[in-house]
Parts: C-alpha cells; sequence; structure tokens
C-alpha cells in the first residue's frame, strides 16, 4: 500500500493523481470488475482488427495490388501504435477518462473511415493520403489503449505485472480472432464495407462507454462523466445518421464514379457488378471499379482473342474466365464447335449475362446454346481437379483450344492465373494439336509484364506467337484490364497464342469478321514482336514479376 502525502487527502477507494494504480471503488467485486475490463478489452482488440481489415480491403478495391495496401496499412498501424502507447504514458493519472475520451474517437474515426476513404476515391481527393492518415490515427488510438487498460486493471485488483500483462494481451488476441473472422464471414458479406465499419464503430463506443462509465464511474469527476455522454451520444448520432444514408451517399458516389445511367448494380461474395447504359444502347460492364467491357469496341477485343485460336481444330472448347459470355459468343460463330466448357468465378456474372436484356443481347444468348456448360470455380483450382481427375471435375477435354479470358496481370489477385504453375495446369488440358491463347495485358507502355506473360507461356514447353490488335474507343480502357483511358497503357490489347508446335497466325474464313483481318494481324504480330523484351524470367507462385 503506498502511502499518500499528509497534504493530499483523499476519499477510501478514490483515485489519486499520484498513485495511479491505487484500488479502485467499483459497483461490483473485483473478481467480477476483473472480468468485466477484459470483456472490454476483446471487444476493443476485435473493433481494432476489423479497422484494420476494412482499409486493407477497400484500399485494395479502391487502388488496386493488394500486397502493397496492406502492407502500408500494417506497417503504418503497427508504427503509429507505439506511438500512442508512448503518449498514453501521460494520461496514466487519469486511466479511465483518457481511455473513455480514446474509445469515442476511435469509435468515430474507425466507423467513418471506409465512407470517408470511398468519398476522397470518388470526389479527386488523393486516396493513398486518406489511407496513411487513417492508419495512422487509428494506429495511435489503438495503442494508446493498452497502457490504460493495463492501468485500469491493476486498479481493479493489483496483482503480478506479468500476470496482468498475460491476461490482458490473452484477451486482446482473442478479440483480434474474433474480429478477424466477422470481417470477413460476417460484416463483409452481410453488411458491405460501410455499414460494416459504421456498426463496429457503434459496438467500440458503446463497449469503451461503458466500462468508463458505469465500471470506472468513481474515478470520473463530474464534469468528466458529463462530457464523456455527451462525446459517447454525438458519436453514437453521427454514426447511426450515417447508417441511415449509407444507402443514399452510395447511390451519388456510384453515379459520381459510372455516370448517372446505372442499370444494374449488385455485390456479389466475390466482387461488385456494375452495369450502364440503356439496354438497347451502349452497355458498360464493371467488376469492381474495373471497365472489364465497352458496348462499343468489345467485339475488337473478343474477336482478336479468339479467332486466331480457333484457326484449326476447334470442336471442343474451354474459356478460363469470360463470364460476359463474349468470349462464348466469338467461339460459337464458327463451325465445328461440339462443346463449349466456361469456367467462371463469380456465379452473378453469369446471371447477370443470362438474364439482363442488354448484355444477353450483346453476347447473343450465348448461354442458352445446349453446347455451352457453366462451371463455378476458380480457374486455377478447377485445372488442378481435371490434372487429379478430369471426369470428376467435368471436363469435357482435351481440348482443341483453351481461352484465357482474365483479369488483368498486372492486378495482385490475379498474379497466380498467369504463372508458370497455371499455364502449365492448362497445357495439360490440350489435345495434341490444341492452341491455348493468353490476353496478358496491354503492350503499349507495360511491355515488360506482357513479355513476362510470355515468358511464363514459353516456360511450360509451349512455343509461342504474340500480337496485339489495336482500336480502343478514345475515353474507354474497355477489355479486362484496368488501364485508365488516358494512361500509357491505353490503347491496345496484347495476346499470346501458344502450342506444342510453332502456331500460325491465322483466320478462319467465312466468319463475317467487322474489324479483324489476316493483314490487320499481321501488323499486329509485327508491333508486337518490336517490343520484345528477351531474358525475361517467367513468373512463378513464389516468385510473381507482374507490377502495376
Amino acid at each position: 500500500m503506498i502511502d499518500q502525502p499528509a497534504l493530499e487527502p483523499t476519499l477510501p477507494g478514490a483515485p489519486s493523481h499520484r498513485d495511479p494504480e491505487g484500488v479502485a471503488r467499483l459497483p461490483v467485486t473485483p473478481r467480477t470488475g476483473r472480468f468485466l475490463v477484459l470483456v472490454g478489452v476483446f471487444i476493443c482488440a476485435a473493433c481494432g482488427l476489423v479497422y484494420e481489415l476494412e482499409l486493407v480491403a477497400l484500399a485494395s478495391y479502391l487502388i488496386g495490388d493488394s500486397v502493397t495496401q496492406a502492407s502500408v496499412v500494417l506497417s503504418v498501424m503497427v508504427f503509429a501504435m507505439g506511438i500512442g502507447s508512448l503518449l498514453a504514458k501521460r494520461l496514466r493519472c487519469r486511466a479511465a477518462a483518457g481511455f473513455g475520451a480514446i474509445e469515442a474517437v476511435l469509435a468515430l474515426v474507425g466507423g467513418c473511415s471506409a465512407m470517408a476513404l470511398y468519398a476522397g476515391f470518388v470526389w479527386g481527393v488523393e486516396t493513398r493520403a486518406l489511407l496513411v492518415a487513417f492508419s495512422l490515427a487509428i494506429g495511435v488510438l489503438i495503442g494508446a489503449e493498452v497502457p490504460l487498460l493495463m492501468t485500469m486493471i491493476q486498479r481493479v485488483r493489483r496483482q503480478d505485472a506479468g500476470g496482468a500483462v498475460a491476461d490482458l494481451f490473452a484477451a486482446d488476441y482473442v478479440g483480434a480472432l474474433v474480429g478477424g473472422l466477422a470481417f470477413p464471414f460476417l460484416l463483409l458479406p452481410l453488411l458491405g464495407q460501410l455499414t460494416g465499419a459504421l456498426l463496429t464503430g457503434a459496438v467500440n463506443a458503446v463497449a469503451g462507454g461503458a466500462l468508463v462509465l458505469w465500471l470506472f464511474r468513481h474515478d470520473l469527476t463530474a464534469r468528466s462523466r458529463w462530457a464523456l455522454l455527451v462525446a459517447n451520444a454525438l458519436v453514437l448520432g453521427m454514426l447511426g445518421t450515417a447508417a441511415v444514408l449509407v444507402d443514399d451517399f452510395e447511390r451519388a458516389a456510384r453515379h459520381t464514379v459510372y455516370g448517372s445511367d446505372v442499370r444494374v448494380a449488385v455485390h456479389t461474395d466475390i466482387q461488385e457488378i456494375v452495369l450502364t447504359g440503356r439496354e438497347h444502347g451502349t452497355l458498360n460492364l464493371f467488376l469492381d471499379g474495373r471497365l472489364r467491357v465497352s458496348g462499343r469496341d468489345e467485339h475488337r477485343y473478343h474477336e482478336a482473342l479468339v479467332h486466331p485460336a480457333m484457326d484449326g481444330p476447334r470442336a471442343r472448347v474451354l474459356i478460363l474466365g469470360g463470364g460476359d459470355g463474349l468470349a462464348a459468343r466469338e467461339v460459337l460463330r464458327h463451325p465445328g464447335v461440339r462443346s463449349v466448357d466456361v469456367v467462371e468465378l463469380d456465379p452473378g456474372v453469369v446471371e447477370l449475362a443470362r438474364t439482363d436484356p442488354g448484355l444477353s443481347a450483346l453476347n447473343r444468348q450465348a448461354f442458352g446454346d445446349d453446347r455451352v456448360r457453366v462451371v463455378t470455380d476458380d480457374a486455377f483450382s478447377w485445372l488442378r481437379k481435371v490434372r487429379d481427375g478430369p471426369r470428376a471435375a467435368g471436363a469435357r477435354g482435351p481440348y482443341d483450344v483453351v481461352i484465357s479470358d482474365l483479369p488483368d496481370p498486372g492486378i495482385t489477385e490475379s498474379t497466380k492465373l498467369y504463372s508458370r504453375e497455371f499455364f502449365g495446369l492448362a497445357a495439360r488440358t490440350l489435345a495434341d494439336d490444341g492452341r491455348l491463347v493468353v490476353h496478358a495485358g496491354p503492350l503499349r507502355g507495360r511491355t515488360r509484364i506482357f513479355w513476362t506473360v510470355d515468358s511464363s507461356v514459353r516456360s511450360v514447353g509451349l512455343r509461342t506467337v504474340a500480337y496485339r490488335e489495336r482500336g480502343r474507343l478514345a475515353g474507354f480502357a474497355a477489355g479486362p484490364d484496368r488501364a485508365a483511358a488516358s494512361s500509357p497503357a491505353a490503347g491496345d490489347w496484347g495476346f499470346v497464342l501458344a502450342a506444342r508446335t510453332l502456331p500460325t497466325l491465322g483466320l478462319a474464313e467465312g466468319l463475317g469478321r467487322r474489324s479483324l483481318t489476316r493483314d490487320t494481324l499481321a501488323v499486329g504480330a509485327r508491333a508486337a514482336e518490336r517490343t520484345r523484351v528477351p531474358g525475361l524470367p517467367p513468373s512463378t507462385l513464389v516468385h510473381p514479376r507482374y507490377a502495376d
């Protein structure tokens, strides 16, 4: 027991500025009080990890390159937590009041962070700067929690420091586990990023406020109690108002990003799907904010992707990706096609391609053809199943043509679909004289990425011919990449045609093509060859070599 100075008498059980770890006067037994503090630690840790994961997820969606965004958020937050811990030392003499204030601010900042980050992206604020700022602020506030909670738990019942730290961190880590699992499996699919973050902030405010205003109310002055009550009421009011207005906010933001003619906007378990344009006019399909299809010039991309590979045996065709049905449309134009297997990860894209009047008209009801069968699976996982047992996977190969119509290799989530391992699995599904065609991203401005794809395909024993198709319409970044129309990457699409023997770049006759000819193919092949970067190593699962 630490003696009180004679000139500073205190009431029994009241806190002392000179003795912040004196025993507190609680409305419950010390055993129950200690349990309630640990419950508060658990809830606050869960909320903190949700804020962290929400920043990573939203930044990856808005900016791209999930590895970089996760590294930025995690490193900045851990650094900021150290700063917060140091700053909290000054608050130990008023641990309860300081903790209550920090939780109120953290609930507001963390709860609104997703909405603020999205608003900044939509209305022109530098998104990366906002990401760093929120990571720094949230990290400082989370870091300040532990020293104050350590002081508070010691005021409930004095124990050795090692035991108190063990209890505190056990509750903290378990809470982090629950928060980490709740975000992808509960909050994100049921509520979405914006509402999920707002709800987490509300839970954070209630937990922190209840712990201080009820359990440690005797540690607070009357002024502090009223200040915390008003602060928490304001925070909850702001979070509640934002939750009520979140749908209106999303609609306004969506119209700002996509224009006023948004026809379909849905969130699947995989991604956000937005379809804009009129039913009988020009359609644009966006997946996770990236323009994947423009009805004004998608035929240029899909003709260049499909028709060179179909110049030869083509009875059995495999399309990896292509859930919009547009590659299947071009395949079905060829006589002699008996079966088309489409492996698409997101059933929501396929459903839209089947049922939306505009998109189904654009793909000419390709999925209504009896020869077409859709498999809902990740392309890499499905190819592994085919390797282990084609019948179990439902494959109808070996395939005469394999078409890789997948997202751009520069997108972090897609790098495994452009790895040597992936192309090795794809090559195993080919017939002896089969051909593989790969969309390898734009050539212009990203030649190293393109030729790394070519190197990765050649590394599995296939011979390749590279070509490009020009003619993107101004103002559009159509095709499966996210290059802005104003970027150096806009203006062309690059492709790699591969087979066990050197393939001939040709076209089947009599299809009534609108833009692709033998001459334009030859010109595209010569243009691609002039950009060749020799000696590039292939990309692998453990050493991906693609970057934006």
